[in-house]
């Protein structure tokens, strides 16, 4: 048996594609610092996988048989205990559970088309603390919420409790710049950023950026193509 590598980013895949499980086990494991710690083809029975494995981050394909990516998340999410973080993995084009994914905690979202440069880059960001959203997913997301019917959306999220300048903050958060890209518009401390972010987050009660971006939208203070 190979020795797990010392201090390396626990990984476990949950897809109902056979080939997708292998061919992001075999590029994960030949990366520095990344290692597959366990498969799994659907959510059933992802409390024993997860409890069994101990990844630090989690590809989850959102549209699995029996018990799907949502459910999974959801369940996964409310283990005890520090749970992993959760990459879905989607083809985006008819998902629409992506929101609720978001609202349940999901740190960020992957297409499958997504190359391999992109996936491990994905997986080292989320297990660094960050978030994950690709511009393109971004729009595709903020396109489906704004065409829905007004009943249909959640009620929109008050941000009556945030400053100025963490309103400033949230927004470019939601246009997807970075700390560093942030504190450079407005003329701050990246740290100052990281503090402002994290004031946010307790305040709203939110898991994660990729949250505050949906707190964003759907408050109203971002419009697609704003």
């Amino acid at each position: 048996m190979v020795p797990s590598k010392q201090s390396a980013t626990r990984v476990l895949i949950v897809d109902d594609q056979s080939m997708i499980r292998g061919g992001f086990e075999a590029l994960l494991n030949a990366q520095e610092g990344l290692e597959v710690v366990g498969t799994a083809a659907d959510g059933a029975g992802i409390t024993e996988v997860v409890s069994r494995t101990r990844p630090d981050v989690v590809l989850m394909d959102i549209r699995m048989p029996h018990v799907g990516g949502l459910d999974a998340t959801r369940t996964v999410l409310a283990m005890p205990g520090t749970p992993p973080k959760i990459i879905m993995l989607t083809t985006f084009d008819a998902d629409e559970y992506v929101f609720a994914a978001l609202r349940a905690g999901a740190s960020g979202f992957l297409l499958k088309d997504s190359t391999p440069e992109e996936l491990v880059q994905a997986v080292r960001v989320v297990a660094g603390g960050d978030s994950l959203l690709a511009p393109r997913v971004t729009r595709a997301l903020i396109a489906d919420f704004v065409a829905r019917p007004a009943r249909d959306r959640r009620a929109s999220t008050s941000l009556n409790a945030l400053t100025e300048r963490e309103l400033d903050v949230l927004l470019l958060v939601a246009r997807g710049l970075a700390n560093r890209e942030i504190a450079d518009e407005l003329v701050m401390a990246e740290q100052t950023v990281k503090s402002h972010v994290s004031r946010m987050l307790s305040k709203l009660a939110l898991r994660d950026r990729t949250q505050l971006v949906v707190a964003a939208y759907e408050s109203g203070l971002v419009r697609a193509g704003s």
